[in-house]
């Protein structure tokens, strides 16, 4: 089992080891290119850089797949989450072409990586259905089909599918395929440490030096680069694009059924939030894999009541037998519709990012390893203006909110509680969190299994917000920005890259005590 940034086990963290490193970085020398981030976005990236002939190191904080691409729910496909509608609407019918066609090569990629290397994934080929249950529903399913096919994916109109649902009509998408993204990943791992990558696991990037080489420091040491990119879901710092990405938590189960009728296709349905499933074979057993329940992150108070949401729209269609896993991950909506991948707004020419994949980040991923790669390496690729990051335009102020909301300072120093006062404060229940209130000063407060109290300064100290309590994750959670820090203030998850600010109660306490006395 490896370590993911969630609470509640995912199925594809729970039938995995962790990845064990080949490879050990040279100090002394000067990488072609720096990846920070070691999911699917980082190590796909990095194996086409390597193989493009540079030389090429891989920093991941925690370990490989510990972010979304340990939580996904892993669907290839080109029937994307932006409808080709809304894409030749906003940008043009160019653009919808583009990326449909950029969805198909990432597929392919993905298919070659595992023949070309002999990965055991259990990628299969699938058909993809986006059906419509109302009369309504049908209305905007038309629209969809008629710019998917105009955008070059081959579909079909269709009242059947191989689907337990009732509906009125269904899209049909071919050339769409499904995996074990964790195995699929230690799998290019493995081929990009054999091309002569390395990667350093529990390495987090502290800060970047540009003067005129990159250097870039770890608790492991200073490492320099040529070319640095950001494949860690969303940028650290404070960036335009925290202000054009919005957080997002799905809910995801895999269960087993009574009947053994599962459906070895994927589908949509098209419900707001909508739900999809799937089926996974692993270690010879077939696992239904369902999704949805989404919303902003931080602002669902009871996610625990998500999880029996989702559990019952699975039993009404379903002959479920047991639940085996459940599980949230976060993903970055863009503002547009469309991903960022490029050079980073107000960093120097040679920092790129990939972010804002929506819901499709297993084929974004390779979407953007092949931008990166051709961006990095001086070869024209006509997305790389469609998916570039300087289309945000920044707005009116930035940079002195930049600087006013560049630290975030500590502010219960010294800070007074009287003991009848904490005493409130503990009546909590095992495994509860919340923000309490006393003298105009806020704390985020949870008590552990054990009855032990954590405290924190609930200030996000990427920029202010205010982090809510997640009860399914038992994890702080900023609504602004996507920040995750654990009962301890412990960073999870960036954009941040520092902790909550800890709260010692028992010193509170006695200087409460101490002042009344």
């Amino acid at each position: 089992m490896i370590l993911r940034d969630g609470y509640t086990p995912s199925l594809w963290q729970s039938t995995v080891q962790p990845y064990v490193s080949s490879s050990k970085p040279d100090p002394a020398a000067t990488y072609d290119v720096i990846i920070v981030g070691g999911g699917i976005t980082g190590i796909s990236t990095g194996l086409m850089l390597q193989e493009a002939g540079l030389r090429c190191l891989v920093l991941e904080a925690r370990n490989l797949c510990f972010g979304t691409t340990g939580g996904t729910t892993a669907h290839l496909n080109t029937l994307l989450d932006t409808p080709y509608s809304t894409i030749e609407k906003k940008f043009s019918a160019t653009a919808a072409k583009q990326v449909a066609a950029a969805s198909a090569a990432a597929i392919a990629t993905v298919r070659r990586n595992i023949d070309q290397h002999g990965i055991q994934c259990g990628f299969k080929e699938a058909d993809a259905y986006l059906f419509a249950q109302t009369k309504q529903q049908q209305k905007e399913l038309a629209d969809i089909f008629e710019a998917t096919a105009k955008a070059g994916v081959s579909v079909s109109l269709t009242d059947a599918i191989p689907f337990p649902f009732t509906l009125v009509q269904a899209i049909k998408a071919g050339g769409q395929a499904k995996f074990h993204p964790v195995d699929y990943v230690h799998g290019i791992a493995t081929a990009f440490e054999k091309a002569g990558g390395c990667i350093l696991q529990e390495c987090r990037v502290t800060a970047l030096e540009h003067s005129p080489i990159t250097t870039v420091t770890t608790p492991q040491g200073k490492f320099k680069a040529g070319h640095i990119v950001y494949a860690t879901h969303i940028p650290p710092g404070i960036n335009l694009l925290h202000l054009r990405c919005s957080p997002y938590r799905s809910y995801a189960m895999a269960c087993l059924l009574d009947n053994e009728a599962y459906p070895q296709d994927l589908a949509y349905d098209m419900e707001d939030p909508y739900n999809y499933y799937r089926t996974q074979t692993i270690n010879c057993v077939d696992y239904l894999i369902a999704g949805g329940k989404d919303h902003r992150t931080g602002e669902e108070v009871n996610t625990e009541h998500l999880f029996t949401e989702l559990e019952a729209t699975v039993r009404t269609n379903f002959n479920v037998k047991e639940v085996v896993y459940r599980w949230s991950s976060q993903y970055f909506e863009p503002a547009d519709g469309l991903p960022y991948i490029g050079h980073l707004p107000g960093q120097p020419s040679n920092v790129f990012v990939a972010t804002g994949f929506g819901g499709n980040g297993m084929t974004y991923s390779h979407v953007a390893a092949r931008v990166l790669t051709d961006m990095i390496t001086g070869k024209d690729n006509e997305l790389s203006s469609l998916f570039s990051p300087s289309r945000i335009k920044p707005i009116a102020g930035f940079t002195e909110f930049v600087a006013h909301n560049a630290g975030v300072a500590a502010n219960f120093a010294g800070k007074l509680f009287s003991a009848e006062k904490l005493h409130e404060l503990v009546e909590l229940a095992p495994g509860e969190g919340k923000i309490v209130q006393h003298e105009g000063k806020k704390m985020g407060l949870f008590k552990d299994e054990g009855g032990q109290l954590h405290a924190v300064n609930p200030t996000c100290t990427h920029m202010k917000c205010e982090v809510k309590w997640n009860a399914a994750e038992q994890s702080w959670d900023c609504p602004c920005h996507g920040a995750r820090y654990d009962c301890d203030g412990k960073v999870i998850t960036g954009p941040a890259d520092h902790s909550l600010e800890q709260i010692n109660l028992a010193a509170l306490e006695e200087k409460a005590r101490s002042a009344a006395s």
